[in-house]
């Protein structure tokens, strides 16, 4: 059930989950009953918001979901955070036709790591995103056009500090836990860091405390890639420059996913059983892969708002204005659980080693995992049955 306050304003969209191949995920013992159907949800803020550039966004909305209920004390909610390519549909179905549920529904629902029993578990889309927040897709009141790129460039801050207004207008003014995975978990420490009264436990996953040089460089890419597309018409176009987003898409994942995985799942294969057929056009499995990671891509994201995302990911840099990394952690008052995979090498377990002494530097408690997997970046999100128990223990602390 969803469980929100009386006031929010409130309306139904349907959106596609966040795109994790089925084929990707390991079996996990999970409960066989997850939260059922679900609605995405929409709050309208009263009021602007600054943002960090110095700009002011007015009538600005975010869209969510929440799963369970929220207790008469208002201290067991969990927020989520997405990464870049997701939204609010972390759990469930809109339907029950609907083939594929949320993007991580498999940690969220009565018995599982997040426990709708125990729990309120909320997730917002970010602000910039394209699955129902404000962004360059959405109407500028000024001018009752879209923003396309009169959108102001946002910040990791700006995404957390509209969710922060979200939770005030949902009277939850502590959460016991937030948690997210890769651009998420930079929210996760932002959130922490800079509303240290807000959170009892931070928990990011495969992420880091600054975009580095190749992540950077890896984000410029993709977003030459969609500029570069004819279609992209100086960000005024009606129809998605589908080629481009693809592209970058394609770019993107290439960061996601380990060489062992591709290796074992793909290794040499060719996609015509007669064999090399010399000629310029695509013969490998792994191309096919490519192009279907692309075309899903552009059928449920917008270009712009990828464009801005990523623009934020590369701004991200938890130290930017402090004398050193455990000095920006210090504000800090919550536990912390820190978790790294072995074959990530977007963000691989040296950032996640540099956090925890950090936050152990600035008189901080954590606890780190850093876990053994070939699924790369992304096993954050597919190595559900060894990270269940880890936060289960952490959330019954």
């Amino acid at each position: 059930m969803v469980a929100t306050r009386h006031y929010l304003t409130e309306s139904s969209t349907v959106a596609t989950r966040h795109a994790v191949d089925a084929r990707e995920a390991r079996a996990v013992s999970l409960p066989s009953t997850g939260v059922g159907l679900v609605q995405t949800r929409f709050w309208h803020s009263p009021l602007p918001l600054m943002l960090e550039s110095g700009a002011t966004l007015h009538n600005w909305n975010l869209a969510y979901e929440a799963y369970g209920r929220l207790n008469a004390a208002r201290d067991n909610a969990i927020l989520i955070m997405h990464a870049l390519s997701g939204d609010a549909h972390v759990a469930g179905r809109f339907s029950s036709q609907d083939r594929k549920p949320g993007w991580w529904d498999a940690m969220v629902g009565p018995g599982r790591a997040f426990d709708t029993n125990r729990f309120f578990v909320l997730c917002a889309n970010v602000l910039g995103g394209c699955r129902g927040s404000t962004g360059p897709g959405s109407v500028n009141p000024l001018t009752e056009q879209p923003y396309r790129l009169d959108f102001p460039v946002i910040t990791i801050g700006d995404m957390v500090a509209a969710q922060v207004r979200l939770l005030d207008a949902l009277g939850v003014e502590q959460v016991r836990a937030v948690v997210g995975g890769s651009m998420g978990g930079m929210q996760v420490i932002e959130l922490a860091v800079h509303y240290p009264e807000r959170v009892r436990l931070a928990i990011p996953l495969a992420t880091t405390a600054r975009s580095n040089a190749q992540a950077i460089a890896w984000s410029s890419i993709g977003r030459r890639a969609i500029t570069n597309d004819p279609a992209w018409q100086d960000g005024n176009y009606r129809a998605q420059p589908a080629n481009g987003l693809a592209l970058a898409r394609m770019i993107a994942h290439m960061t996601y996913v380990s060489e062992e995985r591709l290796d074992r799942r793909f290794d040499r294969s060719l996609q015509s059983p007669a064999g090399l057929r010399y000629v310029l056009d695509r013969e490998f499995a792994i191309e096919s892969y490519l192009d279907y990671q692309g075309q899903s891509f552009v059928e449920r994201f917008d270009a712009n708002s990828y464009l801005y995302i990523t623009k934020a990911m590369d701004y991200w840099d938890v130290a930017a204005n402090a004398p050193s990394l455990a000095s920006a952690f210090a504000p800090a008052r919550c536990r912390w659980l820190v978790a790294s995979y072995s074959s990530d090498w977007l963000y691989p377990p040296a950032e996640s080693e540099l956090m925890v002494v950090a936050i152990r530097g600035s008189g901080g408690l954590v606890d780190y995992h850093p876990f053994t997997s070939s699924f790369g970046h992304d096993a954050f999100l597919l190595e559900e049955a060894a990270l269940t128990p880890v936060l289960q223990a952490a959330l019954a602390e």
